[in-house]
């Protein structure tokens, strides 16, 4: 155990010997830890803070507008509209390949075309 280590724990016996962590909210209820275990030890820190400041990967984000612009598609009625989201649909894939070595094609990725399409028709879709 390294020396900051030592003093941190020796300090947290002291307090709960003296009762000072008595009390606090969340006492008695488990801890939500979340799996870091693929993250390199020396940035669990900094992904940490990220992620309760908020912070999502932009691909991410853009993963995110691609499924809920597909969803919003399939609700659309009118067909300009539906033109112009399916245009952007397919500007926001090109942006998400971009930063990716292996590129994506809708009409390749069958499944997800067919949904779109059908969304598109008008026609209910199952879940794939």
């Amino acid at each position: 155990m390294l020396l900051l280590d030592q003093i941190a724990e020796a300090r947290i016996t002291e307090a709960l010997e003296r009762g000072e962590l008595d009390g606090l909210a969340g006492a008695g209820r488990s801890l939500r830890l979340d799996d870091d275990s693929f993250v390199p030890t020396e940035l669990r820190m900094a992904h940490r803070v990220l992620r309760n400041a908020g912070y999502v990967p932009p691909e991410v984000a853009l993963r995110r507008e691609i499924h809920a612009l597909g969803d919003t598609l399939g609700a659309e009625q009118d067909p300009d509209a539906r033109r112009r989201g399916l245009k952007r649909l397919v500007c926001l894939t090109a942006r998400l390949d971009a930063g990716r070595t292996r590129q994506t094609n809708l009409l390749l990725e069958e499944a997800y075309y067919d949904r779109v399409v059908s969304r598109l028709a008008g026609e209910p879709c199952s879940r794939r």
